[in-house]
């Protein structure tokens, strides 16, 4: 498992954001590995393992690195080896620890931190420069070859290897070499920024212009890893299944494997967003029959295969322990772990992380398809039985509404799921009411009622198991999505609302009583005072 890769892709946006200084990205991936090494320690790490630490938790580096000289050394040395004001360095590192630190649990899993660290040390090590063993427990610099000095710095630019002595002009010839090749990196950044230049390497993906100065240079834009999310029921069907994949290729080849392994008609509910944003090849893709058929061995299992990872889950702990062991035998290629526990808050502050950050990489004039998703990534926790919206959501719900305006054309539906827990009717109710909730609330805000619908789907659209925690809370969602008539019909017995007219499926025997009589209708979205700020109570007398 590459951890610095994923540290810098889910990290450094996060801390960065629109500044795409190469510099500080490698000031941030030196840090990564340094960070790693310490929390390998089990003292260090035994410490603040218990503590629930926030994301925003600036003063969490100080507790990680207690001496002071220690602290210093580390700012003053990054900035150093990367040409960043210190006091700048000392801020991103202050910014990037506690973020770093939750994507770390977050990979480990089940697995103590210290352990998961210490076991993939070797995808980090090369990393930590030679000043670092100073601050860090021994043995985790890693020792020069013969012959070879350990770089100072993960630097881009082309390592000069120092050679044996060859007497004076060899010596005097180094510099030279190092300025040509000085010269060639200047001479093809130069290159790179003309207009129309000969293809040097092809970018993943370029996702928007940016102006600087009077010129305009591409961005290019990370691909998300492709993702295949899939659940078993009961009886070893395929529960749920969803995908995100970058072109039809990898669709066909994802869904050829899932055909061969569940019953015929089962793939019929696998969803897929097939878009350039995700990548078009998944590092599992040949392995994936074999995987498939031991998920499948194992009722109300869930899997999620994102990148070059496998995270699995099962209400049963020894039956999970042994998936997990059988797919790590499977695809020793891979990193297989455990669902951790459900930690509510850092799932929380993720997803609004994640939005806020897809958000403000939309550019101008976006694809409403991007937005929807984008939106789609935050978690709105609604309270047991009730739709009012959180207040932590009400920002992004302001955004989304801003770009609606921007974007005149786009029109939005919302969407409420739930998980299985209830009847089949009042659940249907339930995520109706909460898909409204959030259409009032923008419209509260500004929002054309006319350009957002919403649908009710209750537990009908499963994206995970309904058998664990976990599962349970993934089901339990509000997605957005592109509007147009294929996601209102052929829909028999959802509940929809369209534009502005209100038109319900369902009578009004099978709404809960009404909730605010001064409105003239039986439409039961808002309590007393029509605010519509205050989201909607389902069941008052709870």
């Amino acid at each position: 498992m590459d951890i610095i890769n994923h540290l810098t892709r889910t990290v450094t946006p996060a801390v960065l954001g629109d500044d795409r200084n190469p510099a500080k990205q490698n000031l941030l991936e030196q840090f990564y590995a340094i960070f790693a090494a310490r929390l390998a320690d089990k003292d260090t790490y035994g410490r603040f393992a218990n503590e629930n630490i926030a994301r925003d938790d600036q003063g969490f580096y100080d507790r990680v690195w207690t001496e002071g000289s220690h602290r210093d050394q580390i700012s003053r040395e990054l900035a150093s080896k990367h040409n960043v004001d210190t006091t700048e360095a000392r801020g991103l590192i202050a910014m990037a620890a506690p973020l770093a630190f939750h994507e770390i649990k977050s990979l480990a899993g089940n697995t103590p931190v210290p352990q998961f660290l210490n076991d993939n040390l070797s995808s980090y090590q090369h990393h930590i420069p030679a000043w670092a063993g100073t601050v860090l427990p021994a043995g985790m610099v890693a020792a020069a070859p013969a012959g070879e000095r350990i770089s100072d710095t993960v630097s881009t630019a082309p390592l000069v290897r120092e050679e044996e002595k060859q007497g004076s002009f060899m010596k005097a010839l180094l510099p030279i070499i190092g300025l040509i090749i000085l010269g060639a990196l200047a001479w093809a950044l130069l290159r790179g920024c003309q207009e129309d230049p000969e293809p040097v390497a092809t970018p993943v993906v370029v996702e928007e212009q940016e102006n600087v100065g009077d010129e305009q240079v591409a961005v290019a834009a990370d691909v998300v890893p492709a993702s295949l999310r899939i659940a078993t029921g009961a009886d070893n069907t395929l529960y749920a299944c969803r995908m995100n994949v970058g072109d039809a290729a990898l669709q066909t080849t994802v869904i050829d494997a899932l055909t061969s392994t569940f019953a015929a008609g089962e793939t019929d509910k696998c969803r897929a967003d097939v878009d350039d944003s995700f990548a078009a090849d998944m590092p599992a893709a040949a392995q994936l029959p074999e995987i498939l058929q031991l998920i499948r061995s194992v009722p109300n299992a869930s899997m999620i295969i994102k990148g070059e990872e496998i995270v699995v889950n099962s209400p049963d702990a020894d039956i999970l322990d042994q998936l997990v062991n059988d797919l790590r035998a499977a695809v020793p290629s891979m990193t297989v772990m455990a669902e951790g526990p459900l930690d509510l808050r850092n799932e929380i502050e993720s997803s609004m992380t994640a939005a806020e950050l897809a958000l403000n990489n939309l550019g101008e004039n976006p694809d409403p398809r991007d937005v929807a998703r984008a939106l789609s990534l935050q978690v709105i926790n609604f309270e047991l039985d009730k739709a009012f919206i959180p207040e932590v959501n009400k920002p992004l719900l302001d955004r989304a509404v801003q770009i609606m305006e921007q974007v005149p054309d786009m029109e939005l539906m919302i969407i409420g799921h739930t998980d299985k827990l209830a009847s089949d009717s009042y659940n249907m109710e339930l995520s109706r009411e909460r898909a409204e909730s959030v259409k009032e609330y923008m419209v509260s805000q500004g929002a054309d009622p006319s350009k957002l619908s919403t649908k009710g789907l209750g537990e009908t659209d499963p994206i995970a198991d309904n058998s664990t925690p976990q599962g349970r809370f993934r089901n339990r969602r509000i997605e957005f999505t592109v509007y147009d008539d294929s996601t209102v019909t052929g829909n028999e017995g959802i509940s929809v609302t369209a534009g502005d007219s209100g038109d319900i499926t369902m009578t009004d025997d099978e709404l809960d009583p009404d909730l605010n009589p001064t409105d003239g209708n039986n439409d039961d979205l808002l309590p007393d005072g029509d605010d519509a700020t205050q989201g909607t109570e389902l069941d008052p007398t709870n």
